[in-house]
């Protein structure tokens, strides 16, 4: 066994000793594509209301990581994973789970914003159409409520009826969050939210971060290390499938306890 791989068995073994209120647990968890084998005995702990940003270069597991807690790679067909992923104190990947009512608990805000060709109304709504919700005045309360937690009211309340596609890219994301938000997840995952937006809409998006995560846990991928630093509790470093550094973000930042952690967050590689 080399140095790193002493180093990142330690690191492990703390990182495997998770906080008291956990919201996310995952353990000893393997996922495959084919025969490539994209993650590897992945262990972390995620609190409630917290945010923790995955950092890592492209290709090192953090988009697949983050699908698995929704379940996403299942659409996949040469996908497979072993161990266990408990959210809100439920195995996810157990035999009684309602796929329809995992994707309402755990939301998604993709890369780019994805609203529908319908109105900004609809969009929000949507969600709840679908859970089968008919009750007017509830759906309306709930869009309202959820374009207010995205600091979108005040721009859209007098253009509900307009086309989503003709907002903003900034507004667009932020949209696309209050459509999440609307049926009221626990878990809110966010795939590089702002990389398709401009420094001004990117603010916004970090600012409505900070505010969210006093309601929701947030788990965010990221390249941008100075985003990382900012917005997030908490920060995992991936490497080639592997988990190789966990901590409070301003450890990761400052004072990594392995080399290779401090190697990439001083952009030596990636």
């Amino acid at each position: 066994m080399d140095v790193l791989e002493k180093e990142i068995k330690i690191v492990k073994e703390i990182n495997s000793q998770p906080p008291q209120d956990i919201n996310i647990k995952v353990s000893r968890m393997n996922a495959y594509y084919g025969d490539f084998h994209a993650l590897k005995d992945i262990n972390l702990s995620i609190e409630y209301n917290s945010v923790m940003a995955l950092i890592g270069p492209s290709g090192c597991g953090k988009s697949t990581f983050i699908r698995v807690l929704n379940r996403m790679n299942d659409y996949i067909d040469s996908f497979r994973m072993d161990g266990e992923v408990i959210i809100d104190h439920q195995n996810i990947y157990g035999k009684e789970v309602r796929i329809e009512q995992l994707r309402k608990q755990v939301g998604m805000v993709f890369q780019k914003p994805n609203p529908f060709p319908k109105s900004v109304y609809e969009n929000v709504a949507y969600g709840l159409r679908i859970q089968g919700v008919k009750d007017k005045k509830f759906i309306e309360e709930r869009v309202i409520r959820s374009l207010q937690q995205v600091t979108l009211w005040n721009e859209v309340k007098d253009n509900l009826k307009k086309n989503a596609l003709a907002l903003s890219g900034g507004q667009q994301q932020r949209l696309c969050i209050a459509r999440t938000l609307a049926v009221e997840p626990s878990v809110i995952l966010m795939d590089e939210p702002t990389s398709a937006l401009d420094p001004i809409a990117t603010g916004k998006i970090e600012d409505l971060i900070t505010e969210l995560k006093k309601e929701y846990t947030i788990v965010i991928v990221t390249h941008n290390m100075q985003q990382a630093s900012r917005i997030s509790d908490y920060t995992s470093f991936f490497y080639l499938g592997e988990i190789i550094e966990t901590d409070k973000t301003l450890n990761i930042f400052t004072k990594p306890k392995i080399k290779q952690t401090e190697r990439y967050i001083s952009g030596y590689f990636g």
